[in-house]
């Protein structure tokens, strides 16, 4: 409300209008006026330039506000000024002796309350000295008056002054308040993973933050103004379609769900919508939409629903496998002594030796059965994942599916990667998810396992280990899993493998969980990769903070 350079250049300019309005009509009189007054005149001009010119410099280099020096020069030589002014113009006949009050008033809004009564007071001494001069010390009752009017004024001015720049101050904290706010609300919109966007009454894009033009695929800047079908509906009908009912509608989405395609990418959202209606106009109304990527939530969901459903078939399995187990090594053992019995024909034998054939391999699958559901962590000890990893990588590198030139890596650091485990039980794991990927790879392929430290940050969201995690990435380069079967691949007894029993998949799954940590599968047109997140042990992040 005060802002001291505009005050200034209202005094700057009144100060060269007053000295070039009197030197003008010194001029135009200069035939009747006296010498003195003629000289007063031009003196007072040049002086009011010179000031006004160095007053100007002066601001113009300065990076903050005026200092009270330079205020009180301003008022002191505006009340030389006007006193010439008077002095010139008739002493206390003079009309512009009220000119004191403005200058008073000028001094009063640049300067503490204080202050403006001191230029007053100066005022009024240098008026009466003046005028003390000019009448030869003779003070009347209209004198008295014209001084008590001036007294009054300048105490009306301060006092107006003091309140509009405390008025002023207040409305500076305040908008340095709303700044401050401002950009602390920009700055969480533009960092939040969440996307904003909000649509006006013509269906266009009012407001984008940048989470949501990455989530749907366009530059928020150059999107706003653009009609909602060009800008949402090609990415993501569903949600422009909420945004269109909110609208029209009145209403409002709680948790929905919809899916984004663009770019070759096609991943799932969950978003709410609300809509705007300050003063029941149309013509403001608009709906606003909040939206997040909730792949690794869904995933998450997954990995929950997926270990329910294994651990219910291991509980079951483990009884079965006992009932079925012992009968069938009887009927072996009966099948196979008939066989050799000296009666039994050359047909006999042969069913025999299928039965016993038969036989081991319904053994062998009930074995892993019950390494299905045996599956537990018997030991907690400090062990190093990268040495397990290498030592797993080793097996898979010698077995002879492997024969068709697949190369098998390991990449792990140098030093320990402790974690807390069954050293057996994930050597097992890590085995059986390599092996998985070299039998996926092609003739002359490669296979890539690595063995990382991830920050509580790195982690994916929705997986919580409070001192971050162990991560082992188990990558191959083959055609990848299709959709159709990438949900069922740790289902028990689900294989594309001739001659598999489908438990390779299911037993990894439960020995990570028996360590309390999760397996992700990640898959595509180039190539699958397996990530095994692990919880660094305690007193492992105790060590490393």
């Amino acid at each position: 409300m005060l802002d001291q350079r505009r005050v200034l250049r209202w005094i700057y300019i009144g100060r060269l209008s007053l000295a070039s309005a009197i030197f003008v009509a010194a001029v135009l009189a200069w035939k009747s006026a006296e010498a003195r007054v003629t000289l007063i005149a031009s003196l007072a001009v040049i002086a009011a330039l010179a000031v006004t010119a160095l007053s100007v410099w002066y601001g113009s280099q300065a990076t903050r506000r005026a200092g009270r020096a330079f205020c009180y020069l301003q008022a002191v030589f505006d009340v030389a000024l006007v006193t010439a002014v008077v002095h010139i113009t008739g002493g206390e006949l003079s009309q512009f002796a009220a000119l004191y009050i403005l200058v008073t008033a000028g001094a009063s809004l640049l300067l503490p309350a204080g202050g403006g009564l001191l230029v007053a007071a100066l005022g009024i001494s240098c008026y009466i000295a003046d005028v003390i001069i000019s009448r030869g010390g003779a003070l009347d009752l209209g004198m008295m008056l014209q001084l008590a009017v001036f007294a009054g004024a300048a105490l009306g001015v301060a006092y107006l002054s003091a309140r509009l720049k405390e008025a002023g101050v207040d409305r500076e904290e305040l908008e340095a308040q709303l700044a401050l706010a401002r950009l602390q609300a920009e700055d969480i919109l533009r960092n939040i993973r969440s996307g904003i966007v909000t649509v006006g009454p013509q269906r266009r894009l009012l407001f984008a933050n940048p989470a949501a033009g990455t989530l749907l695929g366009f530059d928020q800047e150059t999107a706003r103004g653009r009609p909602l079908s060009e800008v949402i509906a090609g990415a993501c009908p569903a949600l422009a379609d909420a945004l269109e009912h909110a609208m029209t509608e009145g209403e409002r989405v709680t948790r929905g769900e919809a899916v984004i395609t663009h770019t070759n990418r096609s991943f799932p959202i969950g978003f709410t919508t609300t809509i705007l209606d300050s003063d029941g106009d149309d013509s403001t109304l608009s709906a606003t939409a909040i939206f997040q990527d909730i792949t690794d939530n869904k995933r998450l969901e997954e990995l929950r629903l997926r270990a329910e459903r294994l651990e219910g078939v291991a509980e079951l399995s483990a009884s079965l496998a006992h009932e079925i187990k012992n009968p069938l090594a009887s009927i072996r053992s009966a099948v196979e002594q008939l066989a050799r019995a000296p009666r039994a024909t050359d047909d006999e034998r042969t069913l025999g030796t299928l039965i016993v054939r038969e036989s081991d391999r319904l053994a062998r699958l009930l074995t892993e059965f019950l390494d299905f559901a045996r599956v537990r962590k018997t030991r907690g000890d400090l062990i190093d994942l990268a040495e397990v990893a290498r030592a797993a990588t080793g097996l898979a590198a010698s077995h002879p599916d492997c024969d068709r030139g697949i190369a098998v890596a390991c990449q792990a650091p140098g030093d320990p990667v402790l974690v807390e485990g069954d050293e057996d039980l994930l050597h097992r794991a890590i085995f059986n998810i390599t092996l998985n990927a070299v039998q996926a790879s092609p003739d002359n392929g490669r296979v890539a396992v690595e063995v990382t430290r991830l920050t509580r940050e790195q982690v994916p969201a929705g997986v919580v280990f409070r001192d971050g995690a162990v991560a082992l990435r188990v990558t191959d380069f083959g055609p990848g899993i299709p959709a159709s079967i990438k949900d069922r691949v740790f289902d028990p007894f689900f294989t594309t493998k001739p001659g598999g029993t489908g438990l390779g998949l299911p037993i990894v799954h439960r020995a990570i969980e028996a360590h309390r940590g999760c397996v992700l599968l990640d898959t595509g047109k180039r190539g699958t990769r397996f990530t095994v997140l692990l919880p660094i042990p305690q007193a492992a992040g105790a060590e490393a903070a």
